[in-house]
């Protein structure tokens, strides 16, 4: 089982960042597939959730309006698309699925002018 996260990086303010969610070794597409994110000494948290075939998504309160959380069943990938950021979306942003609960190695990303 295996989540490898890509995209990130350094942008600024108002900027935007697609992450990407490469998914291997397991059944993938009847699986749950979550973000979240974890800041410089804080707890990690739920950002974006999307059900098996994408026709239901979860936001977190902060990120509504700006985040999109969609997924590729047949390419096995999950996306994260970011507007207009602020530098409270810095943070350690991991994928996770439902499959034994298991979470990606995770992606910085860091908004900052």
């Amino acid at each position: 089982v295996q989540l490898v996260e890509s995209g990130g990086g350094l942008v600024q303010p108002g900027g935007s960042l697609t992450l990407s969610c490469a998914a291997s070794g397991f059944p993938f597409s009847i699986y749950v597939l979550s973000w979240y994110r974890q800041a410089p000494g804080k707890e990690r948290e739920l950002v974006a959730r999307i059900d098996t075939i994408g026709s239901w998504t979860y936001y977190a309160d902060s990120v509504k309006g700006r985040f999109t959380i969609s997924r590729d069943n047949g390419k096995m990938t999950g996306h994260l698309q970011m507007n207009s950021l602020k530098p409270e979306d810095t943070a350690v942003y991991f994928c996770h699925t439902t499959y034994h609960n298991t979470y990606g190695q995770g992606t910085q990303v860091t908004v900052s002018s």
